[in-house]
This record gives structure tokens, C-alpha cells and sequence, in this order.
């Protein structure tokens, strides 16, 4: 999959508060003992990782992320707990562990996996028996008022030649087949939970600086520098009439499962 386009982490790292709220309250579902071995699935800049590793004053955290971007600044961000924290470049699809991790925590990730059947058995098999599952990402429906903004912009003239088409790589799931993607893997006593989330923004341009970063970073690498926020602007004109304005409708889906 090294056709993946790099984020810009740092950027993205100075306007995930949604993200990182998201992640706040999955975290708090967490029962930990404080000396276990978690990986951060898709540990992205660190944000997150951090308010693991706190939890986790006995433990250790496994930092894994496709990103070599996001790898740096969680590096950078993380240096102070030494051996504490391990960064692993890797594809969730195909992690490099076998009964390694006592747990797996993942936010806002799993969406840009393309494979959830082979992410699913390798999440599965890196977990020792008993390990256990917690993540949340884009789920059936997420961000679909904004995507088919992007995609209707993306056929008008000056932008269909680099967009006429094109699609990004994330995609959104529902309970019924991750339930049986995971199950299909291994896991056991199996939760999910698909709820609305949407986040607003209190301007036109607050919400293309995020777009442009969190949301729409693929597409925007595929054209020209000079024309990029002038396709955001068209693609994002009508969130004004939105109710409320300048809303993206996010839908997110909560797993948790065990490995027997």
C-alpha cells in the first residue's frame, strides 16, 4: 500500500481537537491495571498516546502508524518516556506481532485501512489470549454530505481534469459486517455502536483549514497548489445553509472485543 499519500502531521496535529475528544471518552471506557502492554493503533501525531502512556505508569505502549510523518512528531512529542513507548512503522493490515499486546486502542484510524478482513486478523493475532480490543473510527454514513460535495466540485470545469472521478481511500463501515469481520477473526464477546457526531465550525474558513488537512488531503495533493483552496471554497460554499452552518456530519463506529 505505499500508494497511501503522506499527511501533513504537523499541521494535523494543531487541529485534531475532534479527534482527540473522540478519543478522550473512548479512553475513558478503558479498565487498566497500569502495568500492561497497549498498542496505539495508528498512534497518528502522539496526542493520544501520551494520555495513554499516563495510564499506563508500570506499563508500556506500542506506537504503531503507517504515517512516517506522523511517526516523527509523535517521536518528537514522546521522547521524554524513553523505552516506555516503541514506534513501529507499519501497516495495521499486516503488523509485525504475534501474541505480543495485552490490548489494542485505536481512534479515527481504521477507515483508511482498505482491508478490514486482513486488519482484523492481524489486530487479532498480535493480541496474547485474553487481550483485548477498544477503537473508534468513521462509520457507515460518515461525512457523506461533505464527500459528495468534494466529488460534485471535483467534476466542474477547472477541476475535472485532475478530480473527474477520483475517490479518496477511506471507507466507512457498518455493525453488521464488522461485527462479522471480527468475528470472522477470532474475536469474541463483540460490542459495536454506530452515533452521530457532527462538529461545527464557527467560520467558512475554519472549516477548509480542516477540510484541507483532516478530511481532504488526498484530494488536494491531485491538484495544482494556485487552485486548491479556490476548489475547497466551492466544494464547502453551501455549508453555509447547513443547520447548523458550518457542520461536518461525522458518523463514528465503536468496536470493543476480546481474543479468547
Amino acid at each position: 500500500m505505499s500508494n497511501r499519500i503522506e499527511w501533513d502531521s504537523e499541521s494535523y496535529d494543531k487541529l485534531s481537537d475532534p479527534q482527540f475528544n473522540w478519543g478522550m471518552r473512548l479512553m475513558s471506557r478503558l479498565e487498566l491495571r497500569g502495568n500492561e502492554t497497549v498498542m496505539d493503533a495508528g498512534c497518528g501525531s502522539g496526542r493520544l498516546t501520551a494520555e495513554l502512556l499516563s495510564r499506563l505508569p508500570n506499563g508500556r505502549v506500542v506506537a504503531a502508524d503507517y504515517s512516517e510523518n506522523m511517526l516523527r512528531t509523535a517521536h518528537d512529542r514522546l521522547a521524554a518516556y524513553g523505552d516506555r513507548v516503541r514506534f513501529v512503522h507499519a501497516d495495521l493490515a499486516d503488523l509485525p506481532f504475534v501474541r505480543e499486546v495485552d490490548g489494542i486502542f485505536s481512534n479515527a484510524v481504521f477507515h483508511w485501512v482498505p482491508d478490514h478482513d486482513a486488519m482484523f486478523r492481524s489486530l487479532f493475532r498480535s493480541l496474547k489470549p485474553g487481550g483485548w480490543l477498544l477503537a473508534q473510527f468513521g462509520g457507515k454514513g460518515n461525512l457523506s454530505r461533505l464527500r459528495a460535495r468534494l466529488y460534485a466540485a471535483g467534476e466542474r470545469e477547472g477541476y475535472s481534469q485532475f478530480l473527474s472521478g477520483y475517490r479518496d481511500a477511506a471507507h466507512f463501515e457498518g455493525e453488521e459486517i464488522t461485527r462479522e469481520r471480527m468475528a470472522s477473526a477470532g474475536f469474541v464477546q463483540l460490542e459495536t455502536e454506530l452515533f452521530e457526531a457532527p462538529v461545527q465550525f464557527p467560520s467558512l474558513a475554519d472549516m477548509m483549514q480542516f477540510v484541507k488537512t483532516v478530511n481532504a488531503h488526498q484530494i488536494i495533493t491531485r491538484l495544482p497548489e494556485d487552485i486548491a483552496d479556490r476548489y475547497l471554497a466551492e466544494a464547502l460554499a453551501e455549508a453555509a445553509n447547513d443547520n447548523p452552518p458550518f457542520t461536518l456530519d461525522y458518523v463514528r463506529l465503536t468496536v470493543r472485543a476480546r481474543r479468547p
